[in-house]
């Protein structure tokens, strides 16, 4: 199993923020989409970064509720960990684990294909587990 498996179970759509956003906007779209980070993008739709709920939690805590006037771009991080379609899903759960990451962002030939998430890596590996498991079950009753 592969991140395209992945993408190809949870749709492609890739929920974003623009980097003149403030942290507000971007916490309500957190809130709104009952999601952990958003990318950012300038505004020409390319990717400038990604920002998360701890993020927001850092920022309030180092500056208070001023930090939710602040730009998404001074909290969010620029230097962004990605993965491609054709990674496999133990590549990706060694790189989450490996870098502290919960999300990352899929990029193929250049371009923005998908958002993928620890949750999505897991229920992924999970459902795997369940088809091998019934699998044998299977071979073992016709056995």
């Amino acid at each position: 199993m592969n991140v395209a498996s992945i993408l190809k179970g949870k749709g492609g759509d890739i929920i974003t923020a623009n980097a003149k956003d403030e942290i507000t906007t971007v916490a309500g779209i957190l809130g709104k989409n009952k999601i952990g980070a958003v990318l950012i993008v300038d505004d020409h739709q390319k990717m400038m970064g990604v920002i998360s709920e701890r993020d927001i939690v850092r920022g309030l805590s180092e500056t208070g509720d001023a930090c939710l006037r602040t730009k998404v771009t001074e909290l969010m991080t620029s230097d962004v960990i990605t993965c491609s379609p054709a990674d496999t899903i133990d590549e990706v759960m060694a790189l989450m684990t490996q870098k502290r990451i919960r999300h990352l962002p899929v990029m193929e030939g250049g371009e923005l294909v998908g958002f993928i998430s620890i949750g999505d890596v897991v229920k992924n590996r999970m459902d795997e587990v369940e088809r091998e498991a019934a699998a044998m079950r299977d071979y073992i009753a016709t056995g």
